[in-house]
């Protein structure tokens, strides 16, 4: 079956995962951690990318994206991507022992909306859900870590959000969110299709083409 063409328009939330090849691990120690959000923060800065939020994980990773312009997604992404692979082999001493990502890396839009608030705390709350730390916060590794705890320096790479943060949102992230939401985010990633109310899936069928994602994974729920 033939893949399904990429989204890549500006001024829209897309939400970006990829793991290591076989499901390997990636990220070994603190090190490894850094590697890669000195390379983020190069990507962010080089063009111009709004990051939302991201998490990494011992053998994945998830971002955020807000790109400004058509074709933004696409390059950053592959700059990220490809850039992180040299120096990680570099620094493992593997230069030339094949690929570090699994392939095709999982892109899917997301409604800035309450959905928006919805995909951004499941990233932000994956350590916790994995039980790497008891809250959230704690995992220095993401977005909410960098947002609360980090140096002037380390928040500038995170752009505003499309919406309101909601009031007490460290209380409210760590809480556990519901099957549906979870299945409803999970499907996206496994099917790359987008995230949204049932208005904003039909609208976005006709303005992005979208009729033969859809019928991949079934007409969407109603969402908030």
């Amino acid at each position: 079956m033939p893949r399904l063409e990429r989204i890549d328009v500006g001024n829209n939330v897309y939400h970006i995962l990829n793991r290591a090849n076989a499901r390997a691990q990636i990220f070994y120690n603190d090190n490894d951690y850094k590697l890669f959000e000195s390379i983020l923060e190069e990507a962010v800065e080089k063009f111009k990318m709004r990051l939302l939020a991201y998490c990494l994980m011992p053998n994945h990773w998830h971002l955020v994206l807000y790109p400004r312009n058509d074709g933004d997604l696409a390059l950053f992404i592959s700059w990220l991507t490809n850039t992180h692979t040299r120096r990680w082999h570099t620094e493992k001493g593997t230069v030339g022992e094949g690929h570090l990502y699994q392939g095709r890396y999982k892109s899917f839009l997301c409604q800035d909306d309450g959905h928006f608030l919805t995909l951004v705390r499941y990233v932000e709350r994956n350590a916790k859900k994995a039980k790497l730390v008891l809250k959230s916060v704690d995992w220095p590794w993401s977005s909410v870590w960098r947002r609360e705890k980090g140096t002037d320096k380390q928040k500038k790479i995170l752009a505003p959000w499309p919406v309101p943060r909601p009031e007490n949102y460290l209380l409210w992230l760590d809480q556990s969110q519901s099957e549906e939401e979870e299945g409803t985010i999970e499907m996206s990633v496994l099917k790359s299709s987008p995230f949204g109310s049932l208005d904003w899936m039909e609208d976005a069928v006709k303005k992005f083409n979208l009729e033969q994602t859809l019928r991949r994974v079934g007409r969407p729920r109603k969402g908030g």
